[in-house]
């Protein structure tokens, strides 16, 4: 069978901790299905509203404390966030799997993502992350902190940082061992910690968010992984989408989707990041494969009963 990574985004978990234990549940049962089709699984997943609520939160304590030093950075807040989201995620696998019969063990493991100090992206903060607030209530906080806030695919206002590209993925190696064991491994948890490495081999985190999608499909593309499957809300990738003249797409090639993406079928905000890491991890090896769909959708789609399938 084939070893498929699995990138479940952060949205589809809700957005406190009660949603969350529940849609972990919904999600072990999509998951534990691929298991139970033989396949090598490999879980990665998004952290977007619960890293933000999460250093909100720590603002808020330093706040009502007048003293700074309680406010927690980013990647101590993407530690957490990997932290919980783990927890909740490799309990609810675990205990699917053994109500089906299947012994493989399940392990969060907190995973660093190095990237390159000069990258373009600290310049310019794209990546929206925490909660959705009105243009009001955006432009509120904006002046009163600095930071930058953006309209975010029609669902309201929300803080950018920035996004730098993944270069490698420090625990690679642990999950390679892992899987190569038979266990279930969850990683790169809302993309990483992202951090750079200095010249005295120490890693040092940065503020900042690397995109889900980007990280996981570097991490497919060090575990060597047959497939890439990216879930997200829509069970096919569509042109002109929400248009009389919607189509969904059963299959798209690399020179398709670019094209799509150059006329702007794709917003930036959700299916363009996608579709970017999907034709980047189809191209990195000949044979290589990636599919789009949704997570209730995606034992069908490992058996091409729905889906789009990106290939070259």
């Amino acid at each position: 069978m084939s070893k498929i990574l699995i990138a479940l985004g952060g949205n589809a978990l809700g957005e406190n901790a009660k949603e969350q234990r529940e849609l972990a549940v919904k999600a072990a049962s999509a998951i534990t299905d691929m298991v139970e089709q033989g396949h090598d699984i490999i879980l990665s997943h998004g952290n977007g509203p619960q890293v933000g609520a999460i250093n909100l939160a720590f603002q808020a304590y330093a706040k009502s404390k007048s003293d700074d030093s309680f406010e927690m950075p980013f990647p101590e807040s993407g530690a957490m966030s990997q932290g919980y989201i783990g927890y909740h995620l490799q309990n609810a696998l675990r205990t699917e799997l053994l109500n089906r019969g299947i012994t493989k063990s399940v392990v969060s493991l907190v995973t660093q993502v190095i990237v390159d100090k000069e990258d373009e992206a600290f310049k310019n903060p794209t990546k929206p992350i925490g909660p959705f607030y009105t243009k009001d209530e955006s432009e509120k906080l904006s002046s009163q902190t600095g930071e930058t806030y953006i309209e975010d695919s029609g669902r309201g206002y929300r803080k950018v940082i920035p996004s730098p590209s993944p270069v490698r993925v420090v625990e690679a190696d642990m999950m390679k061992e892992l899987i190569n064991n038979g266990h279930v491994v969850i990683g790169a948890g809302g993309g990483g910690i992202p951090v750079i490495e200095n010249d005295k081999n120490q890693l040092i985190g940065v503020e900042a968010v690397i995109d889900k999608d980007n990280a996981s499909e570097k991490l497919a593309e060090e575990l060597d992984v047959d497939f890439f499957f990216i879930l997200t809300a829509v069970d096919r990738v569509a042109v002109n989408f929400g248009k009389p003249n919607q189509k969904e797409l059963e299959s798209l090639s690399v020179e398709e989707a670019r094209r799509y993406s150059k006329e702007g079928h794709f917003p930036e905000g959700s299916m363009l990041p996608k579709v970017q890491a999907a034709i980047k991890f189809v191209e990195s090896k000949p044979g290589r494969k990636a599919i789009i769909s949704s997570l209730e959708k995606a034992k069908e789609a490992v058996l091409g009963k729905t889906g789009t399938v990106v290939y070259m």
